[in-house]
């Protein structure tokens, strides 16, 4: 593993999902994050089935070290303030206010160290008339107008994952890299604000676009449209995805693969123009055509062409596909009381290196005989003298 970012201490007061994805994505970059949770409970997004381990908790908390505080006590506001001293970064996701009065606020830890960068998230923003509102993913994408393009009028009904709470910890990460980049020529920290409206309404950038340039609001089906999306249902109940596009080499394929040559000759589907006006009616012929073979024997057909495609698999079957297993995307570790744990890689590759080693996400106050206890002794010694 390639640790870009071996060096940075990262303390993240983070809990759900926008702040420790936040202080993941760092981590898995090589930095040192060590996770301050409230003692006992922790990080309320552990809780599951009894235990202090949930699936969700996993997801977004590996590499990192786990401690725990209650900054409203001083004897833990002390230990809290030594390790702010020399961090690099803080983040956390309270609502506004509530890091000023758990003592944390940005003015605070600037003066104990002028050199953290220092990481606010919120749902709405830290000021304004919305700012005190609670926010979680399914807010932030309606208020975004990306909820609007997801859900099918059809059966209107919240649908796929917290696109919303991982997206804001990708720009929190982003705007966390780039004060520490500046702050290597100042010196000085800064103050990095993002919240999940402003994320979403960033990621949503096409449909604003969109309105901007042609007037027009975009709904769930008006990309899938002019990209020509489909997915289409095989003889034995699997799925395959295809992306159309424009190339009429793609076209050429599809009708070659279907046995249909003379398909893309029909007035309404012979250009780009018309098969986005007679989508639905082009579904209908696929789909039938679709039904006539298995999907293993579909992916063959449309590789065989050059068509732009995938089986769309189900989460247990993503990762079995062969260039998934290629790419090395599932990783594990042994986790000294969890057992065999395994994740997906990081993404990225420096210099050809995949990111292949782990450390599971750390049970609760794992850390604390390591980096609470030091500090403890020496805040001891301080006061004995």
């Amino acid at each position: 593993m390639v640790r870009v970012l071996e060096g940075i201490t990262v303390l993240e007061q983070g809990t759900f999902i926008t702040g420790p994805a936040a202080g993941m994505l760092l981590a898995d970059l090589g930095a040192t994050v060590i996770k301050i949770e409230q003692p006992k409970t922790g990080d309320p997004f552990r809780a599951f089935r009894g235990g202090l381990y949930s699936p969700h908790f996993q997801t977004y908390n590996r590499n990192k070290r786990s401690i725990t505080l209650n900054t409203k006590l001083p004897e833990d506001l002390a230990v809290f303030d030594e390790l702010v001293a020399s961090a690099d970064v803080y983040i956390q996701n309270f609502r506004p206010g509530a890091a000023e009065r758990l003592g944390v606020g940005w003015n605070r830890l600037h003066a104990l160290n002028p050199r953290l960068v220092y990481a606010a998230i919120s749902g709405f923003g830290q000021t304004g008339p919305a700012a005190g509102r609670p926010a979680y993913d399914t807010v932030a994408q309606a208020a975004s107008g990306y909820l609007n393009l997801l859900v099918n009028p059809a059966n209107p009904r919240v649908v796929g994952p917290a696109l919303a709470d991982s997206l804001t910890g990708f720009y929190a990460a982003y705007g966390i890299m780039g004060a520490l980049i500046e702050r290597g020529g100042t010196g000085v920290g800064r103050l990095v604000e993002v919240s999940m409206l402003e994320a979403m309404s960033h990621f949503n950038l096409d449909a604003f676009t969109h309105y901007f340039s042609e007037g027009e609001v975009m709904g769930p089906f008006s990309r899938p449209r002019v990209s020509q999306s489909y997915v289409l249902e095989c003889n034995d109940g699997k799925w395959i995805a295809l992306h159309m596009s424009s190339p009429e080499k793609f076209w050429e394929g599809l009708a070659d693969a279907i046995e249909a040559p003379d398909l893309f000759k029909d007035p309404r589907f012979c250009n780009r123009e018309g098969r986005i006006a007679h989508q639905d009616e082009l579904i209908d012929i696929l789909g039938a055509a679709f039904k006539t073979r298995t999907r293993a024997e579909w992916c063959s057909r449309l590789e065989a062409r050059d068509v732009p495609y995938a089986p769309m698999y189900d989460t247990s079957e993503a990762l079995e596909d062969p260039q998934a297993k290629h790419l090395q995307l599932t990783i594990e570790a042994p986790h000294p009381t969890m057992g065999l744990w395994r994740t997906v890689r990081s993404p990225v590759s420096f210099d050809g290196e995949r990111s292949l080693t782990v450390t599971p996400p750390p049970v609760l106050n794992e850390a604390n005989d390591d980096i609470v206890a030091p500090v403890r002794r020496k805040l001891s010694q301080r006061i004995d003298v």
